[in-house]
């Protein structure tokens, strides 16, 4: 863990750093609850550094997804906006993306193109550059570059039918 505790934490930072925080997670949580997940899975058989940091972009994406879902179960208020108890104003109460949208959407590509989906897990929530997917998938850093591309463009305009 210390050899790759900074990797780790630098990879949830980039992550965390473009989403307003109504997951409710820091970058060191993201990071410890990722390597719990990842220590309680004794199957995996690790071939490289690029599948280890392939395998952490997924926990990382499903612990915030997880963390977003149970926030706005029904149990804990649903969408009902946070009136914090000192009177002042309550913070905004939506992401600016919304990570289950994206979720569901990367779901979706997943049934139709498994690679592209997986290209965009590494790519978006590893933050694994082009090459290092490549390595990870065994295809050429030029099939990286056009299924991001068309994965992308995919994943936009499923988007914009979901609802804010």
């Amino acid at each position: 863990m210390p050899l790759v505790y900074g990797e780790l934490r630098r990879l949830a930072h980039r992550h965390l750093r473009g989403w307003v925080s109504d997951h409710g997670l820091q970058t060191t949580a993201l990071v410890n609850e990722a390597y719990l997940r990842l220590v309680g899975s004794s199957q995996v058989s690790w071939q490289n550094r690029a599948h280890f940091f392939a395998l952490s972009a997924r926990l990382m994406r499903r612990v915030l997804v997880d963390a977003v879902r149970a926030r706005h179960s029904q149990k804990r208020g649903g969408r009902a906006p946070h009136v914090p108890l000192d009177g002042s104003e309550p913070a905004p109460a939506l992401t600016r993306r919304d990570l289950i949208a994206l979720d569901e959407a990367l779901t979706a590509l997943a049934k139709l193109d498994p690679r592209k989906a997986k290209i965009v897990e590494l790519r978006y929530f590893g933050g694994l550059t082009s090459e290092e997917s490549a390595e990870v998938l065994g295809v050429s850093h030029v099939t990286i570059e056009r299924e991001w591309r068309v994965a992308k463009l995919w994943l936009a305009r499923e988007l914009k039918g979901a609802p804010p």
